[in-house]
């Protein structure tokens, strides 16, 4: 086992990490930026060293000073978490030169995967199935052409996007080329590479994604599946897990298709393969997030088992001490992101002091945050304040814990709007609650109004 691991991340997710060290026995250190001096995870580790101003890109994202600050407390590892630098190549080489351990997977596999047309061609040679498109990156032309034969609509997508970013949906030939150049010129800005890709798009499709586990042994598996459907402009609101209503056997299908991409890849670590499902049940690989996802605790839930402790485990060179017969996932848990964002204002973000941070409570009921009364949010980093996650036997019951776990939660402040209220409206759609829902299920609840009857909305209101 290591001997000190930095954080080298902030928020709840750096919390999250902390924990599990301590539960391993082993220290850590974290880093903070000067927003973040009085964060939560200062006070949680072990040590805390200061990496640089509010700008991410002169702390978190500063590799050099989060390898400094490595070797001024003797850290022999680093946990990524998740943005930042937990998928970056450049950053995974650099700390096999420092002679530190990125807890992930190797460089090369980093940039594999990270690259979505060379990640589509290897997915391709591992059997996965894909959307009819592109693999290599096109000219204006030939993009165009391609469009025409599989036909319209299409997605442009950035072949080093992530995150829900550097894509394009066109729907009207005529607008292709436009919309092309201006992918391309978004993707430049965006990650520094303007190489794009068009492929078929599929509306009223789900998102169904599964996580998996790998050690530098050649064991693999996955640990079954999470629906995160609930989205909006690619970006995610809620998660559950299992995914509801799928045919039989697809699950493990996919299951499978994961582990056989991740063994192709020759992936270490955890990691999460996306698949978009189409209503005839019909499944079409991604991508792949190399790194622990946002939404892993529904995994854990359901299965018991620490990803964030086995993702340590593994990168310290620990062999898998479970088989996939070995995995049972029972109930149904589901996560709800709580951000700083004011759904009536088109999800703007509301940074700002938190005056008032009460969280849910109760059986199977779990908030993983990094807030507490006296926080301010502040405006240069991801909104997320809470993950609010429940677990019960059945997907009616969750729902419906969930639901009273919303209205428990008590978070305020003078200038604060959170999305609590509209989460509470997507879990009554009546589409939500029989799994009939499809990825533009938020967009029309924005279009028609609060789903929820008088009196059934969680009771955060806006907060004043």
């Amino acid at each position: 086992m290591f001997q000190k691991i930095l954080i080298a991340n902030r928020g709840e997710i750096a919390v999250r990490v902390a924990r599990a060290c301590k539960q391993l026995g082993v220290p850590s250190v974290a880093v903070y930026s000067t927003a973040d001096r009085d964060s939560a995870v200062v006070r949680l580790a072990d040590e805390a060293v200061h990496i640089g101003p509010a700008q991410p890109g002169r702390s978190y994202l500063n590799a050099a000073a989060v390898l400094q600050a490595a070797d001024q407390c003797g850290a022999d590892a680093i946990h990524p978490g998740y943005g930042f630098l937990s998928e970056s190549p450049d950053f995974a080489d650099a700390c096999e030169a420092a002679g530190v351990t990125l807890i992930g997977p190797p460089a090369a596999v980093l940039a594999e995967l990270g690259d979505k047309t060379s990640a589509r061609a290897l997915m391709t040679r591992a059997g996965l199935p894909l959307l009819p498109g592109g693999v290599d990156p096109l000219d204006v032309d030939a993009a165009g052409d391609l469009a025409r034969r599989i036909g319209f609509p299409v997605i442009i997508k950035a072949a080093a996007g992530g995150g829900g970013r550097g894509m394009t949906v066109v729907t009207d030939p005529a607008r292709f080329a436009d919309d092309f150049r201006r992918t391309q010129a978004t993707a430049q800005v965006l990650f520094g590479d303007g190489r794009v890709y068009v492929e078929k798009y599929l509306s009223q499709t789900r998102h169904v994604e599964i996580q998996v586990l790998c050690d530098g042994h050649g064991n693999a598996v996955h640990l079954g599946e999470r629906d995160c459907t609930v989205q909006r402009r690619h970006q995610k609101l809620i998660e559950e897990s299992p995914a509801p209503a799928l045919p039989d056997g697809l699950a493990e299908r996919m299951g499978r298709s994961a582990v056989a991409g991740a063994v192709a890849a020759g992936y270490v670590g955890v990691g999460t393969f996306e698949f978009l499902l189409a209503p005839d049940g019909s499944y079409y690989f991604m991508e792949v997030n190399c790194r622990i996802q946002v939404e892993h605790p529904v995994t854990e839930m359901t299965t018991g088992i620490d990803l964030v402790a086995e993702q340590i485990k593994v990168a310290a060179g620990a062999r898998l001490t479970v088989t996939q017969e070995d995995i049972r996932p029972r109930g149904v848990a589901i996560e709800c992101r709580v951000n700083a964002e004011d759904p009536a204002n088109g999800f703007a973000p509301t940074p700002g002091l938190v005056d008032e941070f009460v969280p849910a409570g109760g059986p199977f009921v779990r908030v993983d945050t990094h807030v507490y009364p006296g926080y301010v949010v502040p405006p240069n980093y991801d909104s997320l304040l809470a993950k609010l996650v429940v677990w019960a036997p059945n997907r009616a019951e969750a729902i419906t814990r969930m639901r009273h776990a919303l209205a428990e939660f008590r978070v305020r402040g003078p200038r604060l709007r959170t999305t609590q209220d509209f989460l509470g409206d997507v879990l009554a759609h009546p589409k939500f609650a029989a799994a009939e829902h499809s990825t533009s299920l938020v967009e029309e609840l924005l279009a028609s109004g609060p789903a929820a009857p008088d009196g059934a909305r969680s009771p955060g209101k806006a907060l004043t």
